[in-house]
């Protein structure tokens, strides 16, 4: 889901993206990290900041608000100075107007559907105007997006810590599971928006890039994992993309049923208890 030429900020001096790059350096933080906190791709921001891609108006005002500063002195206007250096960037991730009209996005998202949530609920939840949720996210599927993407984002990091700290590959495919298994309040806001995604993608070509390269990016996660346990000998010789595969799917159809309504739907316990005894009779070596 890329941006229409005309959506770009004119940058032939490279006057934005040197004030772009002092704002990164202001906050401190690493490019993958400045990309969470102002819902960006990392690679568009990489793209972007290397000159082969030029920001989006929406992306600078995103950029400005995290950063604290003025949006026309990014864009490279003389007048506008940089603000004073006691001036404190917005608190992430809990303050920032872009961070927060997407967290408000998901949880309308998983309470009402994508199409049933217009951008004034949006904005109401915000406490702001239409025209200021439109300042940051021009349109519907930016703002399905975004709300993937830091659902994905969430997502991604917890899966990180997990990984890091389980002793062996069975452990760390146990704590994917986990992750996967809608029981909280946010794992099932996460998979109702990804739910939605799923419909979009269906009827959207710019949609179904977003899917599949979070699709993908999940499904070699799981490959990786699996490699790993073949290897230290904690699961059989199995083919990892084709296990992944298998495995993701069982996963989704039955996150579906236990997100479905019905009071006879199959509940969380039951679905952990199914994919256990997934790893258990297609992973776990004969005695």
């Amino acid at each position: 889901m890329d941006d229409t030429p005309g959506d770009r900020v004119t940058d032939d001096s490279g006057d934005v993206t040197d004030r772009v790059r002092q704002v990164i350096g202001r906050l401190g933080c690493s490019h993958r990290e400045f990309a969470r906190r102002i819902v960006m791709d990392p690679s568009k921001l990489s793209r972007s900041l290397g000159g082969t891609r030029r920001f989006t108006l929406a992306e600078i005002v995103r950029i400005a608000d995290i950063g604290a500063v003025d949006t026309g002195w990014l864009l490279g206007a003389p007048a506008r100075p940089a603000p004073a250096a006691d001036r404190a960037p917005a608190a992430v991730p809990e303050g920032g107007r872009p961070l927060q009209i997407v967290r408000e996005t998901v949880r309308l998202i998983a309470e009402h559907g994508f199409h049933a949530v217009r951008v004034a609920d949006i904005a109401a939840a915000c406490g702001t105007s239409t025209a200021a949720v439109h300042y940051h996210f021009p349109g519907r599927d930016e703002l399905l997006e975004a709300a993937v993407r830091w659902c994905m984002d969430e997502d991604t990091e917890r899966r990180a810590a997990g990984l890091a700290e389980a002793p062996d590959a069975h452990a760390e495919l146990l704590h994917l599971i986990a992750l996967q298994t809608p029981r909280t309040a946010q794992q099932r806001r996460q998979w109702l928006v990804w739910l939605d995604l799923w419909a979009q993608a269906a009827r959207s070509t710019a949609v179904g890039r977003l899917h599949e390269h979070y699709y993908r990016q999940w499904r070699t996660t799981v490959a990786e994992v699996v490699r790993r346990g073949v290897d230290q000998g904690v699961f059989r010789a199995v083919d990892p993309e084709f296990t992944a595969l298998r495995l993701t799917a069982l996963i989704d159809g039955l996150a579906t049923q236990v997100l479905a309504t019905a009071p006879d739907s199959t509940g969380p316990d039951t679905m952990h208890t199914a994919l256990l005894a997934f790893v258990t009779s297609e992973l776990t070596p004969a005695d």
